[in-house]
């Protein structure tokens, strides 16, 4: 039991990154209506933007802090993320409003090729640490009732509650205030939107610079796990099936989506994988994106399409 326990708290925990990661293109296609392939490529860019960041200030200024070199490079970086959501508006998506929606997407995936390039050029392409000071070693809780505790890594707890108190918040302010119920309205409709005096561009800006710090919130969670490095883009590709299963409509969605995925994967490579040889955790998420497809193509929690004729 203890065992199960372990590993049911560990895909719980990896289930939250995945969700925050699918947060990024649930808000964007809330607000646009588009796929947006770019998430990946902001992710790194943000994560780059804060190691950098971090290296050079101390350098720079000659100060030791890290707790002061980690803040000022947030702080820049939320600014660049600020700056690359306004460019993309200004120079891309002003110029596609009302286009189809494979014109938007495309449109992203040449956004995702520009932002790689971009982070490259200005960050360089070598593996670098993100050091914000998460806590590395496990911890054993619930000692009294299982022999020896239940060991849990400090680090996924600490990133699973900054990821839930994000999610809550984006959730809290699309509900509950008017620039999110704007968002909304944008992503039911552009032309009716904007003829009720909703300004699309500014509401566009505002999306991506959201979609941006959820960005690099997840770029400096996944930078301090894995390093940061240009594979770390792939790591949208591990948020699809959360997005397919939760719905691209919804944040809740995304949010319990991204538990049954994390979960399921644990569960099934430690107790199924070793009747299979092993490599369930891989393919475990896409199977069952693809059984979410062939009978509720909305997701869990999509809104339902209903064509009128």
């Amino acid at each position: 039991m203890g065992f199960f326990l372990e590993t049911l708290i560990g895909g719980l925990m990896a289930g939250m990154l995945y969700s925050l990661v699918a947060l990024g293109f649930v808000l964007i296609f809330k607000a646009s209506g588009v796929f947006n392939f770019a998430q990946g490529a902001m992710v790194l860019f943000a994560a780059l933007a804060m190691a950098r960041f971090a290296e050079w200030l101390p350098q720079w200024f000659g100060f030791e802090s890290l707790i002061l070199a980690n803040l000022l490079a947030f702080l820049i970086s939320v600014l660049i993320m600020f700056l690359l959501a306004y460019a993309i508006e200004r120079l891309a998506l002003r110029h596609l409003v009302n286009q189809d929606g494979a014109t938007l997407l495309m449109a992203t995936l040449g956004i995702t090729y520009v932002i790689d390039g971009l982070g490259q050029s200005l960050f360089g392409s070598d593996i670098y640490q993100v050091n914000v000071g998460m806590p590395k070693d496990p911890v054993f809780i619930l000692d009294s009732v299982f022999e020896g505790g239940l060991m849990v890594s400090q680090e996924d707890l600490v990133a699973a509650a900054i990821a839930a108190a994000l999610v809550a918040g984006l959730s809290l302010f699309f509900q509950k205030t008017t620039t999110g119920r704007a968002l909304r309205a944008v992503a039911d409709d552009h032309q009716a939107a904007q003829s009720i005096g909703i300004p699309l561009n500014r509401i566009w800006v505002i999306v991506w610079c959201v979609a941006g710090i959820v960005a690099l919130v997840a770029g400096i969670i996944w930078g301090s796990k894995l390093g940061v490095q240009f594979s770390l883009s792939l790591v949208a590709l591990r948020a699809l099936p959360v997005i397919i299963l939760g719905g691209l409509t919804s944040i809740p969605g995304a949010i319990i989506g991204g538990l049954i995925i994390g979960v399921g994967e644990k569960l099934s490579e430690v107790f199924l994988g070793p009747f299979v040889g092993g490599g369930i955790e891989i393919w475990f998420a896409y199977m069952v994106a693809l059984v979410v497809l062939l009978f509720r193509p909305q997701g869990l929690f999509g809104e339902k399409i209903i064509d009128r004729v």
